[in-house]
């Protein structure tokens, strides 16, 4: 960690501003918990108004500490939003490294606020100090017992030092998973909420965290990603030494102004580029509190998922079955025990048990205390057994619950596989927690928190693609272009498009109708081309499967009008070969702000928007990430071919978004979006085809 990191988490000195002698007060609660956690530094509070403050000497004013050489390495300023300009003024000249400022009404008032926020940083950094707020509960190190934040959630639920550290923007979203975590007996080294993220936000504030190589875990709260920088990062040095970060993003947006324009922009929006950022990165998205923890004793244990194929075993058929079906749910594989591991054991089990997965062992369990891990000692040789779920619905007078615990446990350590158990009965998920072994209420959860595991961890091992495009010379031009731009502009991206002609008049298009028909063309296709009509059929301005001069020109002369009907003042109409492909798919790019652009691969047609069987990369991405993420398609199966339709082209289709992809990458300043709708799909070995595209530059 820098210095500004090093002052707000192990610091020397901490000088409260606005210091009270009342430990429920906002000013009076960091004093508290520095005195109570075992704060080894000097805690120097600041009020004007008294000469002691929770038994230690208080000081008038910060000029009154420097004059006696005691500059604090770090503040908390706890006065009104009026207040806490000139004290951060004050603090910068003094030299103090860091400061969390809790006082709002900045940016979050609107426009004045954020004026008088920003001037809050550049007085902080014109005397080398950096910020964490305004607005911010402050943060914490409990492990130091540096605790710079005045949650109430503290005197209520006792820390304790672990490997699991907690950054949000929000208070409230910091405090409910540590609660959670420390109820389950797991102890938290930093807590940390920035509230406006002014200066040290929080996606910085997790890079720094994640060099402790005590941190095994990194909970992240965030309702923007204004740093994206910081968090890959954060996701960098975490995973460079195993450790893991799982996100909550909360809040959804979609760029209006582009949506309105773009279909690719209404599919994908702001929220899947954010999905896209975080799987490129390997950090796992959360869609709620529950999820953001629910796995917690999983990564904290690290045992190999493998390939998550998993193993579900109870003494109850209902219970195997229940989570046979969750798994599926899930997307998580059950494993196919091996022969010898099957033979094994029908040995062990009752000859009314199941010995497939789920695995019924049955009320037997009851009587024979050795059943349980010898079955454990067969699965553990099995190597398509990657995880185990037990199962115990229900445990009382004759089950050796503590003997279940003890063979769970010593299984999974000697193994080094995942094993989860779920136990309604609190009784039973006490015993099993306290032998170490990951326990949940419900087999939902159990199967959930396996699912959640197993695929963060498939997801940190594929490598972070890496942009290695140099920009290029931006195209030309602004705002919407019309079809023949946007298919020039996309053949020389690289994806392939359909041959057309532009024409002014019905003449030059039943030339161009000649011409591309003497090069091989059927029919052909005449559409209106202008860029203030982006959305053509809905005008009657798309002419199918024309195959005579008569036909083209009555079609160009239709097209043209209804153009200059709809103001366009040089209407002309594009004329292309008539292509018919296997299958019509849409391809587009929505171009995030912060994030990049973002590639959308779908169904096409004209109902795309109600299908949305779309998947979504984040720029720059290879040909077998495209393949990889098509098969999550509900569409899947028609790449591998479907009764008498041939397989079709994924590779073309993966060559041509990998393509439109770089060419997004390169121009990422000068490109908003770009919808093709419909690239038609060919089959196997025969390519694909963009027969339609919109193009969208900014301005």
């Amino acid at each position: 960690m820098d210095d500004a990191f090093n002052a707000l988490f192990d610091p020397a000195s901490v000088a409260v501003i606005g210091a009270s002698d009342n430990p429920n007060k906002v000013g009076g609660r960091p004093i508290h918990y520095m005195r109570a956690f075992g704060y080894a530094g000097d805690i120097l509070p600041v009020n004007p108004g008294r000469d002691v403050i929770q038994g230690l000497p208080a000081h008038a004013s910060l000029a009154d500490l420097v004059a006696r050489g005691k500059t604090p390495e770090a503040a908390i300023i706890a006065v009104s939003g009026d207040a806490t300009l000139e004290q951060v003024r004050l603090c910068a000249d003094a030299g103090v490294k860091a400061a969390v400022i809790m006082a709002s009404g900045f940016a979050e008032t609107g426009a004045r606020g954020r004026e008088r926020q920003q001037e809050l940083v550049r007085i902080a950094h014109s005397g080398g100090m950096r910020l964490v707020g305004p607005n911010a509960q402050g943060t914490a190190n409990f492990a130091s017992g540096a605790v710079l934040n005045f949650s109430t959630m503290f005197m209520e639920v006792a820390p304790q030092d672990g490997p699991i550290a907690i950054v949000s923007q929000s208070g409230a979203a910091s405090v409910m998973p540590y609660a959670l975590l420390r109820q389950a007996g797991h102890g938290v080294r930093y807590l940390v909420a920035t509230g406006n993220d002014a200066d040290l936000d929080a996606c910085a504030i997790a890079a720094a965290l994640a060099a402790d190589a005590a941190v095994r875990l990194i909970l992240v709260y965030l309702e923007s990603i204004s740093n994206p920088d910081g968090l890959a990062r954060a996701a960098a040095t975490a995973r460079a030494r195993g450790a893991s970060i799982v996100a909550i993003k909360a809040g959804n947006s979609a760029r209006g102004a582009q949506a309105a324009a773009s279909h690719t922009g209404a599919l994908v929006g702001n929220d899947a580029a954010i999905d896209a950022f975080l799987a490129a990165h390997g950090i796992w998205r959360a869609r709620d509190i529950g999820e953001l923890v629910r796995a917690v004793p999983l990564y904290l244990q690290d045992h190999a998922p493998g390939s998550g194929r998993t193993v579900v075993m109870s003494h109850s058929g209902a219970v195997g079955v229940m989570a046979a079906d969750l798994a599926e749910r899930h997307a998580l594989p059950l494993a196919e025990l091996h022969a010898d591991t099957l033979l094994a054991l029908e040995a062990i089990l009752p000859g009314f048990g199941t010995a497939s997965n789920p695995l019924d062992m049955t009320a037997a369990l009851l009587g024979q205390g050795d059943m349980f891990p010898r079955v454990l000692d067969a699965l553990g040789a099995d190597p398509q057994a990657d995880m185990v779920m037990v199962g115990i619905p229900v445990a009382g007078p004759g089950y050796d619950v503590e003997a279940l615990a003890r063979d769970a446990a010593a299984f999974s350590a000697g193994s080094r596989k995942p094993l989860v158990a779920s136990a309604p009965q609190h009784s039973v998920r006490e015993i099993f927690a306290r032998h170490g072994v990951p326990t949940f209420v419900t087999e939902a959860d159990a199967v959930a928190a396996l699912a959640q595991y197993a695929g963060h961890r498939r997801l940190a091992a594929r490598p972070v693609p890496l942009s290695d495009r140099p920009a290029s010379q931006p195209p030309g031009g602004r705002g919407l272009q019309d079809e023949a731009r946007s298919l020039a502009l996309l053949g020389e991206a690289g994806v392939p498009v359909v041959p057309y002609r532009l024409c002014a008049t019905a003449g030059e298009a039943v030339a161009a109708f000649r011409e591309l028909r003497g090069a091989g063309a059927g029919a052909v296709v005449v559409k209106g081309c202008a860029d203030a009509v982006p959305h053509k059929s809905e005008h009657g301005l798309v002419h199918l499967r024309l195959a005579s001069a008569q036909d083209v020109a009555r079609a160009a002369d239709d097209c043209l009008g209804t153009l200059r009907s709809l103001g366009v003042e040089a209407p002309r109409v594009v004329v292309a070969r008539m292509i018919k492909g296997l299958h019509e798919f849409a391809l587009g790019v929505s171009v995030d702000p912060a994030l990049g652009p973002v590639v959308m691969i779908g169904e096409g047609g004209t109902l795309l928007e109600l299908r949305k069987d779309i998947v979504t990369l984040l720029a720059p991405f290879d040909v077998a990430d495209v393949k990889a993420a098509c098969a999550r398609l509900r569409i899947a199966p028609l790449f591998a071919g479907y009764r008498d339709v041939p397989a079709l082209d994924l590779d073309a289709l993966a060559s041509a978004a990998v393509a439109l992809g770089d060419w997004a990458l390169r121009h990422r300043t000068a490109v908003r979006s770009v919808d093709i709708n419909p690239l038609m799909v060919m089959a196997a070995g025969e390519g694909v085809m963009a027969v339609d595209a919109v193009v969208q530059l900014e301005g």
